[in-house]
């Protein structure tokens, strides 16, 4: 027999081969307007690797030239399309008493001082971080990576120094479901004065120091720097929360060699206000205020004044001088 040669069956044309990559989790920088969270905010800009997001807890009365930087560095990160969220805690429920929303209102609502100043530290809890996750617990991307199974990746601004290596110490103990806390900058050997030099190569000035301007951590040098309307806010604090104060004097706590207990003291002997407005102030503006509550929490919570409205009308003209 003669061998035929048959043509091969055609070939099958072969499936082609995709490859799934997972999509990384988001990563989010918890920036706290300091000279940490801003130098590695501007490192990982400079590496190619921003965060998908950046965000701050407010808690409404950071000293005003935090505020400004803050600003600064917000037009700074929409140049360069990086996210940038500012968060608040909110309060809902206001049973007798005018609505509030930040720090200050809060501790004249209740006649007391910021927790630092009674020996807890709750503030950055309640006013910072628990704000952060209420948002990033309803941000898609977040949502999306708990779904897959993934945590999102929370960058903290803690340097390599003794006093932030201490605090890491504590930080990361604490486990979470949710998130992975990560340390760049200890990573990278960083303490502060490296910090300092990376945002001043880029061009930036350094953040002064973040802190809310009741705050009892305050050295006495930060308190002379405040303006007008920060250091009168100050006397009517440690005014509205005298009555209820037993184991502390003021913000200071107690006094030492160093300095007083109350900050009032302080700004009296500095004379940083007049001795006859601090009387004032301390004579007239918490009984005004306990009107003004006792009044409101008559009005309707649609149409109650907010503490704010009273607080505008105590510091009339002043922040439009600062």
């Amino acid at each position: 027999m003669l061998a035929i040669d048959c043509p091969a069956p055609a070939a099958r044309p072969r499936d082609i081969d995709y490859i799934r990559v997972a999509e990384p989790a988001p990563t989010v920088l918890a920036y706290g307007i300091g000279v940490d969270s801003t130098a590695l905010l501007v490192e990982l800009e400079s590496r190619g690797t921003p965060p998908d997001l950046v965000i701050t807890g407010d808690p409404g009365v950071e000293k005003p030239e935090t505020y400004a930087y803050q600003e600064m560095m917000a037009a700074w990160m929409a140049a360069r399309g990086i996210r940038y969220e500012t968060v608040r805690y909110t309060p809902k429920r206001f049973k007798h008493w005018p609505p509030y929303y930040d720090l200050l209102a809060n501790v004249l609502t209740n006649a007391t001082l910021p927790s630092i100043s009674l020996g807890r530290h709750s503030c950055s809890l309640k006013w910072k971080v628990a704000p952060q996750d209420a948002f990033l617990k309803d941000w898609g991307p977040a949502k999306a990576a708990w779904a897959r199974g993934l945590k999102v990746i929370r960058l903290i601004g803690y340097d390599a120094s003794p006093a932030d290596t201490r605090r890491y110490a504590h930080a990361s103990t604490i486990a979470s479901d949710l998130f992975e806390c990560r340390y760049p900058l200890r990573d990278w050997g960083w303490n502060r004065d490296a910090c300092i030099a990376r945002i001043e190569a880029a061009g930036l000035p350094v953040p002064p120091k973040s802190s809310c301007f009741i705050c009892g951590a305050m050295k006495p040098d930060e308190v002379r720097a405040l303006p007008v309307w920060c250091l009168r806010l100050i006397v009517l604090v440690e005014a509205r929360a005298a009555p209820r104060l037993r184991t502390v004097e003021g913000l200071w706590r107690r006094s030492t060699s160093k300095r007083p207990g109350r900050m009032t003291d302080f700004i009296r002997a500095e004379e940083l206000l007049p001795a006859a407005d601090i009387e004032a102030i301390i004579r007239d503006a918490p009984v005004d205020l306990i009107r003004f509550q006792d009044v409101a929490a008559h009005v309707p919570l649609p149409d109650r004044p907010a503490m704010a409205e009273w607080l505008e009308t105590f510091n009339a003209g002043l922040l439009e001088a600062a």
